[in-house]
């Protein structure tokens, strides 16, 4: 069973491997043939947006913001859960792609480029020495139980305001007699409470704050310094959402079954191909 799950991460890999494919090659193509500037534009942002989607694919599974949204849809709604996490990953995506093009208005696009691919390069080198460091079977559990006490001692301070809900009864039952604009009113302060609830704010600073300074961050402030950085802004959201949405529907069950090894070494491969396409880019952009 295990050889099974392990089977389907790799399965599961494929398309993102096959998009990071797809985008080297259409660079190379547009870099080989001269076709018309629209459709250069149309293949640079697509090439951008899916890089960008799959480089936050295979950097956020398993990750600490990941187990987080996990954990939370153990003791939360779902819904509450994915709705906090993903609005908070796309803040920080937007902050930190007007971050990095903001870097253009200091240094021309060529050394961008070519820092960019030195991070990457960096990044790559780092991740295939803990890919190759660790064993074959290891999971998330240190990780795991790391989080699940972090989030045990902010539960105590939600305890403390649980008291206040016992009131909510007897407002049930004085709506049942009121009137339709009031129960509209109503409905929708439940609506604001939801989504500012105490959990959902706690869900939006523990997944802000643990991504802020991960490598996916500065993954995408290094990729949001050329001129399509609101595709790299996009699909970073994109990418986001879709981790969130996996987290909260099984993420526990998926960071446990599958092989963080094989997801560490797949993503220094990545962090290669995108360091060698981002100097290639930097040696033959026009000035």
């Amino acid at each position: 069973m295990r050889n099974m799950i392990k089977k389907a991460s790799l399965f599961a890999l494929l398309p993102l491997f096959a998009a990071a494919a797809a985008t080297s090659a259409t660079a190379a193509t547009t870099a080989a043939d001269a076709g018309t500037p629209g459709e250069i534009e149309i293949s640079s942002h697509s090439k951008s947006f899916l890089m960008s989607i799959t480089m936050i694919g295979l950097s956020e599974i398993g990750d600490k913001t990941f187990l987080i949204a996990a954990l939370m849809a153990m003791r939360h709604r779902r819904i509450l859960v994915f709705s906090a996490a993903a609005t908070s990953l796309a803040i920080m995506t937007i902050l930190s792609g007007v971050v990095g093009h903001s870097v253009v208005a200091f240094l021309s696009e060529r050394y961008t480029s070519f820092l960019a691919g030195i991070l990457f390069l960096v990044f790559g080198y780092k991740l295939t020495m803990e890919g190759l460091e660790m064993s074959k079977d290891a999971g998330v559990q240190e990780e795991m139980a790391e989080v699940e006490e972090e989030i045990s001692v902010k539960d105590i301070n939600k305890g403390m305001n649980d008291v206040e809900k016992g009131g909510e009864v007897v407002r049930e039952k004085h709506l049942k007699n009121a009137s339709t604009g009031t129960k509209i009113v109503h409905r929708i302060r439940e609506l604001a409470s939801f989504m500012f609830s105490p959990a959902w704010v706690q869900i939006f600073l523990m997944v802000f704050l643990g991504e802020l300074g991960d490598r996916s961050q500065i993954s995408i402030i290094a990729m949001a310094t050329d001129s399509d950085y609101w595709f790299v802004i996009a699909g970073a959201v994109v990418g986001h959402a879709i981790c969130s949405a996996l987290a909260v529907i099984g993420g526990k069950l998926l960071a446990t079954r599958i092989s963080i090894r094989t997801i560490t070494l797949a993503s220094s491969l990545l962090f290669f191909i995108f360091a060698l396409m981002y100097i290639y880019e930097a040696f033959t952009i026009s000035d």
